[in-house]
């Protein structure tokens, strides 16, 4: 049974359980970036259904908080993992969009033949209407790129979701 909760403004603890170990690890490292809590469960499934799961989960918890009255709706988060520095620009603009200069399918992370961090943010994209923009600025190792890349995705989630005062 799948099972999302996410809190905007946590401490940035979670449980993710998505039956991949490397995601669960990139979900939460995002989280802890973004400083917001998630807790994510989802039934066993083939690996790649379960990536896009994951994606779609987090996507359907999202999307209150990207709508919410006030919240900004965009958010930019930059981040380095050693030698890899990443940049995610994202929109809640209804219209789902990944654009991506990093292409990790060949260093098949998590055991999967396909790029599970395309896979992932494909799904996410489609379930909060998210466009989102990737850009990989420098980085060899493929963990550092993910690492960077999942923890730019929770500085621009949590920018993205934070309410604007509109008192004056």
């Amino acid at each position: 049974m799948a099972g999302t909760t996410l809190f905007a403004h946590g401490a940035g603890s979670s449980s993710v359980d998505t039956g991949i170990a490397a995601l669960d690890r990139l979900i939460a490292l995002a989280a802890r970036a973004g400083r917001f809590e998630i807790h994510l469960a989802l039934s066993p499934a083939e690996p790649e259904a379960e990536v896009d799961a994951a994606g779609t989960e987090l996507g359907r918890a999202l999307r209150p908080l990207l709508v919410a009255a006030g919240a900004q709706g965009h958010g930019t988060g930059t981040m380095a993992t050693d030698e890899a520095l990443a940049t995610v620009v994202l929109e809640a603009s209804g219209r789902p969009l990944v654009v991506s200069n990093v292409d990790l399918a060949a260093s098949h992370v998590g055991g999967l033949e396909s790029d599970l961090a395309a896979r992932f943010f494909d799904a996410l994209a489609e379930e909060a209407g998210l466009t989102i923009h990737l850009r990989l600025l420098e980085g060899e190792e493929s963990e550092h790129v993910v690492d960077a890349i999942f923890k730019a995705l929770g500085v621009a989630l949590a920018e993205a979701f934070t309410v604007i005062s509109t008192e004056e």
